[in-house]
């Protein structure tokens, strides 16, 4: 009966062992896979932006999951993709856009979210007076940070349709190290840099 017991033991073992590896090749591939779609993103999003003779803002109509842009931090030393969009299929690929807010240059909010576990890692460490340089295909954006919040997950209060000037909003998951679904989220603002 003990022997029965040790070679019971040792199969649940093994299994438990064979279930634990089989989540750190997933989370490996889907690491891995994430990777990959951002430098695709970037390389079409760059390729957009950097072309000859900036499109007009009235040809500027992209579809979700379309490349639209690119986000530059420089305090971070860090290009990003902008993706139309925020679901999963999008954040995937980069920054995403939440639909329906405005774009650079039109009075209102433009709102940009990503994930902390991906594009967003650094984001904590951009302070108040920091540059947000947004390109898009119709010419290219400065904002100034002029306040961070943190605010439940569930407060939609940050995306504000009434905006009627133009404000930057950036949002991520917070706290940063949360392991599993965060429960807040961490909201940077930014203004337009005024012209000198």
């Amino acid at each position: 009966m003990q022997v029965f017991g040790g070679v019971q033991m040792k199969s649940i073992g093994s299994l438990l062992l064979a279930v634990g590896l089989g989540f750190i090749i997933y989370g490996g591939y889907h690491i891995w896979d994430s990777n990959q779609q951002q430098k695709e993103a970037l390389q079409k999003a760059e390729a957009m932006v950097s072309e000859d003779g900036k499109m007009d803002f009235s040809d500027f109509s992209p579809e979700v999951g379309d490349e639209i842009g690119v986000l530059v931090l420089p305090t971070l030393d860090e290009v990003l993709p902008i993706v139309e969009g925020v679901d999963e299929e999008e954040l995937e690929k980069g920054v995403g856009h939440y639909n329906g807010s405005a774009f650079p240059s039109e009075d209102g909010q433009i709102v940009l979210s990503g994930h902390r576990d991906t594009v967003f890692r650094r984001l904590g460490e951009l302070q108040i007076g920091d540059e947000l340089i947004v390109q898009m295909p119709y010419g290219d954006f400065t904002y100034i940070i002029e306040d961070t919040d943190i605010v439940d997950a569930d407060d939609r209060t940050v995306i504000d349709p009434n905006i009627d000037e133009e404000l930057l909003t950036v949002t991520t998951c917070y706290p940063f190290t949360y392991v599993g679904s965060a429960p807040d989220r961490y909201i940077i603002y930014a203004k337009p840099k005024a012209e000198s």
